[in-house]
């Protein structure tokens, strides 16, 4: 059994590392894809979208099983939702047409969403008190590293092989094998389980948190940004500089590698130090939203300057600083959403932020730039990214102040 709490950070952020590895592929050959399966830009960014009906429409569900099914039911979850989105990474690469791709994108989102909705509130459980936000920031690392070596694997093996279905085989593997580690976690059960309610009843009782509705609405906007701009960057680069696809998707992956990890590890450092001797949740929840506002601030008009930027020197030069800004919110964040949250609706408020993120955010991003850039140049539509970057700002530093759960 892994029982040290260490341990156990380390296999299920190597785990979030597969799980975005997975997501990100997709985009890094998304060029030869379309050229194979004859698919316009707005049908290129509907797998994307189906990916997300797969994750945040059964994300709830989980939260709502994960706070009632303690640390066994946990785990089983936790397995069968990677062994799930592995395979379903391997059907990637064997979809003959549109239908077996989408097919194949919402299995994944479904694996994926029991495993991103419970592995957060397990860290939070086992984490010391004062490092909460470095270890979260240790796990969302995994977002940037993960994304990056998305990009990287898919650019690789498509430079090596130029088929784009060996890129999902060589993604999927991995999480076949080391998702059978999950069954040997062994924590004690975290806040007693709730007997009575139903998952309404939660989703009421959250919603009726003004600071944890200002954090879902702020996440909401930023992962519209953050969701269109890394799907579509990759082609994006390729077609305004004249860069080969595989070489822009390596290059993006790097930027992306460098400027997330230490955006997310400075996150989490930050988030400490700025709730140090704060013991209540609500103060240490206010304390991480407001660095979230700051950062997402400072990272919005980077990336309408790197959108605009005459080079593509210029534009990685410009992404890089973007990217540390924007990935500070990876730890600060999910604290908020945690600390704002009762203790027995911790994975609910989990699976909830996330259903509503996506419903009101990326669920439309891909295919609604997809649709400007077939109308116009794509530049005017990947504006719409660093624009609500900058709502997601304001909604966060108004909600700092918003009140917070009684008791």
């Amino acid at each position: 059994m892994i029982r040290n709490p260490r341990a156990i950070l380390a296999l299920l952020t190597a785990l979030n590392l597969l799980n975005y590895l997975d997501r990100y592929v997709l985009s890094s050959v998304l060029k030869p894809l379309q050229e194979e399966l004859h698919l316009s830009n707005f049908v290129g960014g509907l797998p994307a979208t189906i990916f997300l009906l797969g994750f945040f429409v059964t994300s709830p569900l989980f939260g709502y099983l994960g706070d009632r099914s303690g640390v066994r039911g946990r785990r089983w979850l936790l397995f069968l939702g990677v062994v799930v989105w592995s395979l379903a990474t391997i059907g990637t690469g064997l979809a003959q047409g549109t239908a077996g791709l989408i097919v194949a994108r919402a299995v994944v989102g479904v694996g994926e969403a029991s495993y991103v909705t419970l592995a957060p509130t397990i860290i939070d459980e086992v984490a010391p008190r004062e490092s909460r936000g470095r270890w979260l920031s240790i796990f969302y690392t995994a977002i940037p590293v993960g994304s990056a070596l998305g990009y990287l694997t898919g650019g690789a093996v498509q430079s090596a092989t130029h088929n784009w279905r060996h890129a999902f085989y060589v993604a999927g593997v991995p999480g076949l094998i080391l998702g059978f580690a999950c069954l040997l976690i062994h924590q004690a059960d975290g806040p007693a389980v709730r007997e009575r309610g139903n998952w309404f009843e939660g989703a009421r009782a959250l919603l009726s948190i003004p600071l944890y509705r200002s954090l879902v609405l702020g996440q909401a906007s930023y992962t519209f940004a953050i969701g269109g701009f890394a799907y579509w960057a990759p082609k994006y680069v390729a077609a305004r500089y004249g860069m080969e696809d595989g070489r822009a998707s390596f290059v993006f992956g790097l930027v992306t590698v460098v400027g997330g990890a230490i955006g997310t590890m400075l996150g989490g450092w930050l988030g400490d130090r700025a709730t140090r001797g704060r013991s209540e949740d609500a103060p240490i929840a206010r304390g991480n939203l407001a660095l979230c506002a700051i950062a997402t601030g400072i990272g919005a008009p980077l990336a309408a300057a790197a959108i605009v930027a005459g080079t593509s020197t210029l534009f990685f030069a410009i992404v890089l600083p973007c990217e540390i800004a924007l990935f500070i919110p990876g730890g600060p964040f999910n604290v908020a959403l945690l600390r704002s949250a009762p203790a027995a609706l911790r994975a609910n408020a989990m699976g909830l932020s996330i259903f509503g993120a996506h419903l009101l955010g990326d669920l439309w991003s891909p295919p609604l730039i997809g649709v400007v850039a077939d109308h116009a140049p794509m530049a005017w539509a990947m504006v719409l990214c660093p624009l609500t970057y900058a709502i997601a700002a304001l909604i966060w530093w108004r909600g700092r102040v918003a009140p917070a759960a009684e008791g």
